[in-house]
């Protein structure tokens, strides 16, 4: 079973200080300590960038329906544009990572502040 737009933001919401935004004019922004871990594009049919893992992104690439991230493939983006070439739960588990990649790289001070404590 495939996840929709409505399942992947409520999904990222439900994570721990996550913030929404809209940046760039369309392009919904899921954000912890201000740094964008996954983000929705809202004015194509199907379009999710994440932060993958190193580990993770070459073998992401190799999948039908996942091509490099427009300008941040050289970050290990991702950008998914079929709703099915992820299962549900490698929609969750890869949103997740991406979560924890970007919490990995804050502050003591910041993680603090959001009552992420390591």
């Amino acid at each position: 079973m495939a996840m929709d737009i409505v399942q992947l933001q409520q999904w990222c919401e439900s994570l721990p200080s996550v913030m929404t935004d809209i940046k760039w004019e369309n392009n919904l922004c899921f954000t912890v300590g201000g740094k964008i871990f996954c983000m929705i594009a809202l004015d194509e049919a199907f379009s999710v960038s994440f932060k993958a893992a190193d580990d993770d992104f070459h073998e992401l690439l190799e999948r039908d329906g996942i091509i490099p991230a427009p300008y941040l493939a050289r970050a290990k983006w991702v950008s998914v544009i079929r709703e099915n070439a992820l299962t549900l739960r490698e929609w969750e588990q890869y949103l997740f990572q991406a979560y924890k990649l970007v919490t990995a790289k804050l502050s003591r001070k910041v993680l603090q502040q959001l009552g992420l404590n390591r």
